[in-house]
């Protein structure tokens, strides 16, 4: 069932990335202009089909965000690939991490026409990752924000590929 789920997301992921682009210039991820890492100019994760079947080996494998804020990788050898840096980046300087700029991330979903950017709808997967951590790793009222916000992404991201509600 997991196995399932992951090859669903990963094949949504691939779709979008092959899908149009948005028109829109409201910038979702705002961080991405200012990531701190020198190397790095507007940091993604993919760019081939290659890069998303290893997102889903890297999926698969198991990943964690910190509450340091440090994304890892559990599989050693994945974790040392360079390309798994790119992941890295775009995890600990790019997505939200605060329930606040979550939602602010999907009220500028919410008002988004056409298809979200390959960019940014994969940093909208990767927040929904983030998020479903989070909602598994927190208790009580805590864990209900963040149910909502994992399911507002989860419609954004269905919104997108459909194209409807």
């Amino acid at each position: 069932m997991l196995l399932s789920w992951r090859m669903l997301v990963v094949g949504v992921f691939y779709c979008c990335i092959k899908a149009a682009v948005k028109t829109s210039k409201q910038a979702l991820f705002p961080a991405a202009s200012r990531v701190k890492r020198v190397s790095m100019e507007n940091p993604t994760f993919h760019n081939s089909l290659d890069n998303v079947n290893l997102l889903f080996e890297i999926l698969l494998a198991g990943t964690h965000f910190e509450t340091s804020g440090e994304f890892s990788v559990q599989d050693a050898e994945l974790a040392s690939l360079r390309k798994t840096r790119n992941l890295e980046v775009v995890c600990e300087e790019i997505i939200p991490r605060k329930l606040t700029d979550i939602f602010e991330l999907i009220a500028n979903l919410s008002n988004q026409t056409g298809r979200l950017h390959p960019d940014d709808f994969e940093r909208t997967l990767l927040t929904l990752v983030f998020t479903a951590q989070q909602m598994v790793e927190s208790t009580g009222q805590q864990r209900d924000v963040w149910a909502e916000s994992f399911v507002s992404l989860y419609k954004a991201i269905k919104q997108d590929l459909t194209g409807r509600n």
